[in-house]
C-alpha cells in the first residue's frame, strides 16, 4: 500500500471563501479549537463547524491537516 499526498485541485481558493470562512480557517490553522474560534469570532461553535464544513465542501478537503496546509499556502 502506498500513500501519496496530493494538494486539492482548487481554482482561486482564497476568492472561493467568504471573509468569515477565511477568518475561521485562519484560527483553526493557528491551532485554535472550534470553541476557541467561536469565542474569538463571537459565534457559536456550531456556526464555526458549519463554516468549516462549507470550506471542506468548496475546496474538496477532508481533514483539518489539509485545511491547515491550505491556510499556510494562502498566507492566512
Amino acid at each position: 500500500m502506498s500513500l501519496t499526498l496530493a494538494t486539492p485541485h482548487v481554482e482561486a481558493p482564497a476568492t472561493a471563501l467568504a471573509p468569515r470562512e477565511q477568518e475561521a480557517l485562519r484560527y483553526i490553522a493557528a491551532g485554535c479549537t472550534y470553541l476557541q474560534t467561536a469565542r474569538l469570532m463571537g459565534l457559536s461553535k456550531h456556526t464555526v463547524d458549519a463554516y468549516l464544513r462549507r470550506i471542506r465542501a468548496k475546496l474538496g478537503i477532508n481533514t483539518t491537516a489539509e485545511m491547515t496546509r491550505l491556510a499556510i499556502s494562502l498566507g492566512l
